[in-house]
């Protein structure tokens, strides 16, 4: 008599093919605890390293360096979590259009203040529409055509102002301004903030009620999810994945208008390195690459580990190429991680 026949016979552990139904829901409690919680802990984890290891750290000079690094960087990466979001990933061509839009501010000092925001806003938001119209209506790979774009635009812009910096000049109706514009302080609630703090503060708010709590961003999310289960739905996917792009060419362009004021001068090199910094913070703040899911909170939450990690590494005295290599790895393993997480997620 075997064993399957035999009354007598009890089950043991290694008769049941995979884990335990118990043992499942309690990995992926796990899993679902620090996938949420990972981000914090990470930041937690970062601030704790830059106590230990230098006392240079906690001044007050070093936290309003990292909070000045992390502004500008706050405000072009709410822009990308709606591209994310959407599942279009990133845009690349996010460098040349800060460099556009303070190079049209610049040269419109003589329209005044109102003139030189309305300029470069224009650019951002032109370009964004562009950008977005070919990827949404035309289905181009978004990679690809923004890498392009950026290309376009810095040479042409090397073109048009015969690769010459330009400089704000203080005798102009909008160059006083344009130069003391970063450095104005907005009085809030008793607080002192400089004011692209309050900037970003204010594009934070206005990109969280817009993704989480409008009919437009249930159709981002949508779209992200299943771009044909959204055109079945109504959606008109094209259309809204032109405003996403809209949305993260305006918030592009306003970061660019506050670091050329920043740097006093507008150069073709403005913006470098933002588009790649922009989505490893949009990533590790919980943006799904394959789209659908993702919040302006968490964004700033990566954002906010994204600075403290340069800032620690800076600190410790490694250079410019030793700070991209980690910030590679930091996405190379971000990414890998939420890839995991997401096949657990779908076999559970």
């Amino acid at each position: 008599m075997n064993a399957t026949t035999d009354p007598t016979h009890r089950s043991s552990p290694t008769d049941v093919a995979g884990p335990r139904p118990d043992r499942q829901r309690k990995t992926a409690l796990v899993s679902r605890v620090l996938h949420r919680g990972g981000l914090w802990l990470m930041l937690g984890g970062l601030v704790l390293v830059g106590l230990l290891t230098s006392r240079q750290f906690a001044s007050a000079d070093n936290l309003i360096n990292i909070l000045r690094s992390v502004t500008l960087l706050g405000i072009v990466s709410v822009g990308v979590a709606f591209i994310t979001c959407g599942k279009h990933y990133v845009d690349l061509s996010i460098p040349a259009i800060m460099a556009a839009a303070g190079m049209a501010a610049v040269s419109a000092q003589g329209w005044g203040p109102a003139g030189m925001l309305a300029a470069a806003l224009a650019v951002g938001l032109g370009i964004g529409a562009v950008n977005g119209a070919v990827v949404g209506y035309l289905r181009l790979n978004p990679i690809i055509w923004t890498l392009a774009v950026s290309f376009f635009l810095d040479g042409f812009l090397r073109w048009a102002y015969a690769g010459r910096q330009i400089y704000p000049d203080a005798d102009t109706p909008g160059g006083a301004f344009f130069l003391n514009l970063s450095q104005a302080q907005v009085g809030l609630g008793g607080a002192v903030l400089p004011l692209p703090t309050v900037v970003m503060l204010a594009v934070a708010l206005a990109g969280a009620l817009l993704l989480g709590g409008t009919r437009f961003g249930r159709k981002v999310q949508l779209t992200g999810a299943d771009f044909e289960v959204a055109r079945l739905s109504g959606v008109r996917v094209g259309r809204t994945v032109m405003l996403t792009f809209v949305v993260s060419g305006v918030c592009t362009a306003i970061a660019g208008v506050l670091l050329t004021s920043m740097n006093r001068q507008a150069t073709f090199e403005t913006g470098l390195g933002y588009d790649f910094n922009a989505v490893t913070a949009v990533v590790l703040g919980g943006v799904a690459l394959n789209g659908g899911r993702g919040s302006v909170v968490g964004v700033l939450g990566g954002v906010a580990v994204v600075g403290v990690l340069l800032n620690v590494l800076q600190l410790a005295g490694v250079g410019s190429f030793g700070q991209m290599v980690v910030k590679g790895l930091v996405f190379i393993g971000i990414v890998a991680g939420t890839s995991a997480f997401a096949r657990k997620v779908g076999r559970e």
